[in-house]
């Protein structure tokens, strides 16, 4: 047993019967879904005790976020949240609750770029189709999302911005529910993370066009990013992060950390993030997720700000 295995095991057994709960603030079906149902079974078994996804969707992921900043600080209630986390303070201002107060960082897990998608029978092959057709029939192109003042929104609030274009949004509560509607063709395109979209793009349901990461994903090689199509500057990253309410043991944080780690490192763990999820494991220490989150809460915010967005 290796030292992490070490500081685990002894916690684990006075964890022994007492159910953990990890709380998904998303529909089931999404990549938040399957990130906590991938990882729970190692967790059971690391912290001796059965781990249980809990989905409480709703309000761009407020209400179950609301319901861990309330929770006992007892080490058995988690978070396990979206990018969108990012954009709650500016989003809904009157929230019954502080993000940067009443939760306290774990883990950054990792992230996976937005890609832009279509069913195969829609005339989008690249960014430029979409902007053309935007310019001819404005508000005539709609497109999916998670919802509101999520961050696959924002990125198209900044994209019709830098192409001077307007389209039609479309906000869905999963990116389940979203590429169900893509696929059947309700909606033009949808603009979703990696994680979701690829799996469907690979067998042929849809077809991805753009990328919004920094550089191209090993599995999507040959889809170029929006940078490559002439759009520089305008980067958009999934990511999943892990919070405990404020004041939970620093050493019951150490432990779900080390848990967290040792889970997503198992091989068919890992192989389903990177290669069927389309992740860039980060797992990072609790610090590291907090200095992320600042920069993204700071970037992000801006546009909700700056275009008057509120959620659904």
């Amino acid at each position: 047993m290796g030292a992490a295995g070490a500081a685990l095991a002894a916690p684990a057994v006075r964890a022994q019967g007492a159910a953990i709960r990890i709380v998904v603030p998303f529909a089931p079906g999404g990549s938040t879904d399957a990130v906590a149902r991938l990882v729970a079974p190692g967790l059971t078994q690391r912290l001796g005790a059965p781990v249980v996804v809990d989905n409480r969707a709703g309000a761009a992921g407020s209400i179950g976020t609301d319901a861990v900043a309330k929770a006992r600080p007892d080490g058995q209630t988690w978070l396990l949240t979206f990018d969108s986390h990012a954009t709650l303070k500016a989003l809904l201002p009157q929230l019954p609750f502080d993000p940067d107060r009443d939760l306290d960082p774990v883990m950054l897990i990792g992230g996976a770029p937005y890609v832009l998608a279509c069913k195969p029978d829609k005339p989008f092959r690249s960014i430029a189709d979409v902007v053309s057709r935007a310019k001819a029939q404005p508000d005539g192109v709609s497109y999916g999302s998670t919802g509101n003042g999520t961050i696959g929104h924002l990125t198209m609030v900044l994209l019709q911005g830098r192409t001077d274009t307007r389209m039609t949004h479309l906000p869905y509560r999963s990116g389940g529910l979203a590429v169900n509607d893509t696929v059947a063709g309700h909606v033009d395109m949808m603009i979703g993370s990696a994680a979701v979209v690829h799996p469907h793009a690979r067998s042929g349901t849809l077809r991805t066009f753009a990328q919004f990461g920094p550089q191209r994903l090993p599995a999507l090689a040959d889809l170029p990013t929006v940078a490559e199509a002439g759009i520089p500057g305008l980067e958009a990253e999934a990511w999943w992060g892990v919070f405990a309410p404020h004041g939970t043991p620093q050493d019951a944080v150490a432990r779900m950390n080390a848990a967290l780690k040792e889970s997503l490192q198992e091989p068919n763990v890992r192989r389903t993030m990177e290669d069927t999820q389309q992740a860039r494991l980060v797992m990072s220490d609790p610090a590291g997720l907090a200095t992320f989150l600042q920069r993204e809460v700071a970037k992000w915010g801006a546009v909700v700000r700056d275009n008057n967005i509120r959620a659904d």
